[in-house]
């Protein structure tokens, strides 16, 4: 991770502390079989917008961090590295195909198109997966509403981190017209 600053640094310790809070502390949980099955929040907002801004080592340690971080200090059951793993990949995957796919390109279309990808192997697949493996809770009813969750996800990130992000790239040329 070169060219890590202290401004991404500091950044990232926002966004870590947003993805606790938002995950741990202000979503929904539905237990399946005496385990959280579904959970409704944007947690993984800012984990996404991590990986898109900084790239996807930022983002899958993002990701990462803001899970064990936030299972010391709310678990919500035993630890599991399964699903520290699904985190990484939140923030890591759209910060992959932003960076290296797209070459930085921050269209709503790019933009809509990284997070879907991330979030379809993230929590679309690998979740479902996860939760049948560990609990035995059937994949097939857990991945019906991920789905329904993910496509409102996907489309409520994809807004707010547009917004974001060209908020973010006209600071960016503010500070670069001043010096």
């Amino acid at each position: 991770m070169k060219n890590f600053s202290i401004k991404k640094m500091v950044y990232s310790s926002l966004l870590i502390t947003l993805a606790i809070i938002l995950t741990r502390i202000l979503s929904l949980r539905f237990a399946i079989g005496g385990v959280e099955g579904i959970r409704i929040g944007f947690g993984s907002l800012p984990i996404i917008f991590g990986g898109i801004m900084f790239g996807p080592a930022a983002g899958g340690i993002i990701g990462a961090v803001s899970d064990v971080l936030g299972y010391f200090i709310n678990p919500l059951g035993a630890y599991m590295p399964h699903f520290t793993f699904t985190t990484f990949l939140t923030g890591f995957i759209p910060g992959v195909l932003m960076h290296y796919v797209f070459n930085k390109k921050m269209t709503y279309l790019y933009i809509f198109i990284s997070i879907a990808v991330g979030q379809i192997v993230s929590s679309v697949i690998l979740v479902p997966i996860f939760l049948d493996m560990l609990f035995g809770i059937p994949y097939k009813v857990t991945v019906v509403p991920k789905i329904l969750g993910e496509a409102v996800n996907i489309t409520i990130y994809t807004y707010f981190i547009r917004i974001l992000v060209k908020r973010e790239l006209i600071d960016l040329e503010i500070l670069k017209s001043s010096k």
